[in-house]
């Protein structure tokens, strides 16, 4: 079993090489952005056969939105990245793991109807006004990422000082010694605070997607405020799908690299490291993204 696991890590890895060595990543962004102009066209005959009455077209309109948030999470972006990260650098359950991809994906959605409607309100709904003040709010997505990065890190090294202390005592379940021995599901849950799920998700939502923007004002222009807002966040269940995906992928592998290694001993040092050195990626990577957004001029 142990065999099977190393080996399919690091089939993985080789994969993920060659994906990078033969620029697969820049092919599948390419198809991404052209994707995006297929939706956005398909898009605006799907608004025009609601304005018509024609049969169905609520459907579509539907079909189309789910489409696109299931296409455009596939593409560059930097929630399933976070999402995968935070669960292959920490012990959360699975099922956790999926409603956090599902509440960050929903929040996502509510965060661009709130910026579209508070801009229609604000700025009468100018386009190029509104994804400003949705730009505006991408140093705040990016201090959230810094904080759940920088949170990763400090418990990483909290335990390796904790696995390292030895007792100058002999224990027991009852020794009462205030020490806590095995901590129990409980206790493990209780580590992953509600501090680290609200980094994540903000990290996530501050940062709403650019097609959810763009139908949002267009169906507002329409006067189809209802349905554009149904329809954003079926956009977000599709993304949802990818995200939760994601989700599922780092949580087995992060089991998989645990049933791997033979010591429970070597396996806590190798998951602290682990943590250290996604909490410090995502970290690094949300402090250069903030020191860029606030240098960029507006």
């Amino acid at each position: 079993m142990r065999k099977a696991v190393l080996i399919a890590l690091l089939a993985l890895a080789v994969a993920a090489g060659l994906v990078l060595w033969t620029g697969l990543d820049d092919r599948v962004a390419r198809m991404a952005v052209g994707w995006q102009r297929d939706y956005q066209n398909a898009l605006a005959r799907a608004l025009r056969a609601l304005r018509g009455g024609e049969t169905g077209a609520v459907t579509a309109f539907l079909g189309i939105c789910f489409a696109y948030g299931f296409l455009h999470a596939l593409g560059p972006g930097h929630g399933k990245a976070l999402i995968g990260a935070y669960g292959l650098a920490t012990d959360v359950p699975m099922r956790r793991m999926v409603s956090l991809a599902a509440i960050t994906s929903l929040a996502q959605a509510t965060v661009a109807v709130a910026v579209v409607y508070a801009g229609v309100w604000i700025f009468g709904g100018a386009r190029d006004r509104v994804e400003g003040a949705s730009a505006s709010l991408e140093p705040f997505s990016a201090a959230a990422i810094a904080a759940l990065g920088i949170i990763l890190c400090w418990r990483g090294f909290r335990r390796l000082a904790a696995g390292r202390h030895r007792h100058g005592h002999a224990h027991s379940e009852t020794c009462g010694c205030g020490h806590a021995h095995v901590p129990d599901a409980q206790d493990v849950l209780a580590a992953r605070s509600w501090r680290e799920a609200a980094a994540l998700v903000a990290g996530v939502a501050l940062r709403p997607c650019t097609g959810a923007l763009f139908l949002l004002i267009l169906t507002w222009r329409f006067d189809l405020d209802v349905i554009g807002i149904a329809g954003a966040y079926v956009m977000g269940i599709g993304t949802m799908m990818v995200t939760g995906l994601a989700a599922v992928a780092a949580v087995a592998l992060r089991r998989g690299v645990h049933v791997s290694l033979p010591a429970l001993g070597r396996a806590s040092v190798i998951a602290s490291l682990v943590e250290i050195a996604f909490g410090g990626l995502v970290a690094i990577f949300a402090i250069a993204t903030a020191f860029r957004l606030v240098q960029a001029p507006f």
